[in-house]
């Protein structure tokens, strides 16, 4: 092995900065001369080929070095996961498949280097070896664990047991392509992988063009795997019992020539020859697997081979890099030069890389263009009469989500615990629940569009997932639930900040919220969830929207329609309540924020600035309170309590579509000076931070505290303390 410095004229350009080259590879002049994938081509022809093989063997390897090299560079990342299962990989993309994904988020180095091969990187500047080191784990480069910033990666990864949604949405959207995803052993333990993946295929029997890859290398992230105990037929057994028709199992211990111990073996440590067969049987596995999938069968493709193969240690100690572990490391250096390749293979490597799959992730994977979806064109909104009889928001939001499906059959919504506990059983009617039993009582048939698991993390998941890549959906739950999907909608809400391309947005209706809940007591009363979506505020896409009625509701609904890459929360009741907006109020709050409802005059001003519909209720009664005690009083309906914040108080200039509208000093003075100012929220109090952090008056808040079991929603107010007579008496501390 021999250090290069500088390169030498035969060396390709983009291998500035590798720092071993071989001085020759074994078989190279017999398999090596011509790439495996020809001219014009997408894919090998023939995976029993041998030239296919050595060269599947090339590019692993060539990952391998890569990644080591790469995250060595800052002595930080996470290499051991990935450098598993390169073969698979390697495979995969030289079978002509590009649109993998994954739920590891430290497979980031594999994926970064798969792309740096393929040329991916060279739309973000990254030409070279060098530029690579440099710019990885720094801001505006290739940050630590996988977002859609990155050129050619199709989805974010960070917390485990997401990428099954990703892969599974990219499926549904995409009949005629394969969208294998990498599971690692930790990711496996995840509750809702397995589940989620076999109500999917219950849903839709048809769709199994998604591929999970199982790394099944024996270890996590600190110590062996829980599934490393498993014998292989009894992780077959495991799958088969999960509903999955076809299970591709490859173990690296069956070809293992240096009796390694242990039931996981490194197969970097065989014979070139047996690392050459173990390299066709992996080949020729992916093939079958991906042609399972495409074919219609529920299928796994697993690859058994130990955790850091090939890298600078083995076992969890593989799994990431320390201080210590610098180019200069003495581990480091022996795996790279075992890994090296000679200046011929790296440009064989990087020609077949770009060729697969039709060129560059970047320019082929699916996420790299817009999805055409159908022009939805006028909703039929519905304006009922300011004081006329009272309406059920939900519902009137639900006629417009069955038009939207009317008008576009790829459009999902999501609901985990009954549309019509929610007040939308419309939706069911118009769209009908997915079933593989026709019932037309449950609004239930194969072909429908609304997807039910009884799982948070699968309805948020699924419908995310698909605005991510690039169709519309809704997710609809109980406040109460939603938090156990809050996950994967903020990892998508935040990689849409990121996104170089437009989607569609994210929206949710999140009903039946905690007030609503008394009789079932503290176990469905969550409004925390608000803080959530509060902190979120300041991500610069992220807009909870609170209507205080049904017409309020619809053209929220209609707006969060027509933007793209937002994270847009609808949250309302379900009970019937009285009209007290047009729809031209609710279009100037979107714009600005908040309305005010009424306002008298008086000696002195109160401000009540509410946040929710049923809130408005004691909020209005103290407003007369006060007014009879010759008080002026300014109601001001909060909707969308993001645009209240100050620009500097929000990201919204970094995002890929930013939206810069906030509400200007004097309107905010219009609407919000006086003696007095209460905000007042049935949520978690930290949805009123814009107000309080811009309000110069006396102030205070009322919020919720905590939950009991009560027979009202008024009764469970009172409980927190939001009654109109304790609002009536605070307003008359402030302003005396």
């Amino acid at each position: 092995m021999t250090a290069v410095t500088p390169l030498s004229s035969t060396t390709p350009a983009f291998c500035e900065g590798i720092q071993y080259f071989a001085d020759s590879l074994p078989q190279f002049e017999t398999y090596g001369k011509t790439p495996a994938i020809a001219a014009n081509q997408s894919a090998i022809a023939d995976p029993t080929d041998p030239a296919a093989v050595y060269q599947t063997l090339l590019a692993a390897d060539a990952l391998r070095y890569m990644i080591l090299q790469v995250t060595a560079s800052k002595a930080s990342g996470h290499p051991g996961g990935f450098a598993s299962q390169v073969e698979a990989y390697a495979a995969l993309v030289m079978l002509g498949y590009k649109n993998i994904l994954t739920e590891v988020g430290h497979h980031a180095p594999g994926f970064y280097s798969a792309m740096f091969i393929d040329r991916s990187l060279e739309d973000m500047g990254i030409s070279t070896v060098q530029q690579l080191r440099d710019r990885f784990r720094e801001q505006h480069g290739l940050l630590g664990h996988l977002s859609g910033f990155i050129p050619g990666i199709l989805a974010p990864a960070g917390p485990l047991g997401q990428g099954q949604h990703f892969a599974m949405s990219a499926a549904l959207l995409h009949r005629d392509k394969l969208f294998p995803f990498t599971v690692g052993d930790g990711g496996l333990g995840e509750p809702y992988v397995m589940s989620s993946m076999a109500h999917f295929h219950t849903a839709y029997p048809d769709v199994t063009n998604f591929l999970p890859v199982l790394v099944w290398n024996g270890y996590s992230q600190e110590h062996h795997s829980m599934v490393s105990t498993q014998s292989n037929e009894r992780m077959t057994a495991y799958w088969h019992g999960n509903g999955f028709e076809e299970i591709v199992l490859v173990d690296a211990k069956d070809f293992d020539d240096q009796n390694q111990p242990g039931d996981y073996v490194d197969s970097t440590a065989f014979s070139f020859e047996r690392r050459l067969a173990f390299t066709q049987a992996v080949l020729q596995a992916a093939d079958k697997a991906a042609c399972a999938a495409l074919g219609g069968k529920l299928t796994v493709f697993i690859i058994k081979q130990l955790k850091g193969a090939g890298v600078h240690a083995r076992g969890s100690k593989s799994h990431n890099l320390y201080a210590h572990h610098t180019l200069e490391n003495a581990e480091v250096i022996a795996a790279l030069k075992a890994r090296a390749l000679t200046p011929a293979a790296w440009e064989l490597v990087r020609t077949n890389a770009e060729r697969a799959g039709g060129g560059p992730a970047a320019k082929t994977s699916v996420t790299e263009s817009v999805l055409p979806i159908p022009d939805l064109g006028e909703l039929p909104l519905e304006e009922f009469p300011v004081g006329g009889d009272k309406q059920v928001s939900t519902t009137a939001m639900g006629r417009l989500v069955g038009t939207v499906g009317e008008r576009d059959r790829q459009f999902v919504v999501t609901n985990a615990d009954g549309n019509e506990a929610s007040g939308i059983g419309n939706i069911n009617q118009a769209l009908k629940v997915i079933h593989p039993t026709t019932d037309p009582l449950y609004n239930q048939s194969p072909n429908g569009q609304v997807y039910e698991p009884l799982s948070e993390d699968a309805c948020a998941g699924l419908a995310a997932g698909l605005a991510l890549m690039g169709g519309r959906s809704l997710w609809c739950s109980y406040e109460s639930f939603a938090i156990n999907g809050l996950p994967i909608w903020q990892t998508v809400t935040q990689a849409m900040a990121e996104l170089r391309r437009p989607t569609p947005s994210t929206v949710t209706l999140f009903t039946a919220g905690a007030l609503e809940q008394g009789r079932n007591g503290w176990t469905h009363q969550r409004p925390e969830i608000e803080a959530y979506f509060a902190g979120m505020m300041r991500n610069g896409n992220v807009f909870p929207l609170f209507p205080p009625d049904a017409n309020s509701i619809q053209v929220c609904y209609d707006w969060a329609l027509s933007t793209q890459n937002k994270g847009i929360v609808i949250t309302a009741s379900k009970s019937p309540l009285p009209i007290r907006t047009t729809f031209e109020q609710t279009q100037q709050a979107l714009r600005e924020g908040a309305i005010a409802l009424q306002e008298t005059s008086g000696s002195k001003t109160v401000v009540l600035a509410i946040i929710g519909d049923m809130t408005l209720i004691p909020a209005l009664e103290a407003a007369d309170q006060l007014q009879s005690q010759g008080i002026g009083v300014r109601v001001v309906s909060i909707i969308s309590p993001r645009r209240l914040y100050r620009p500097s108080d929000v990201a919204w200039d970094i995002c890929s579509e930013p939206d810069g509208d906030f509400l200007d000093d004097a309107t905010f003075e219009s609407l919000f000076s006086g003696d007095a100012l209460i905000g007042i929220t049935g949520g978690a109090s930290g949805m009123l931070e814009p107000i309080m952090l811009r309000s110069t008056a006396k102030r205070d808040t009322f919020a919720w505290k905590r939950g009991e079991t009560t027979a009202t929603a008024t009764q469970l107010m009172e409980f927190n303390g939001i009654t109109a007579a304790a609002l009536t008496r605070r307003a008359l501390e402030l302003v005396q």
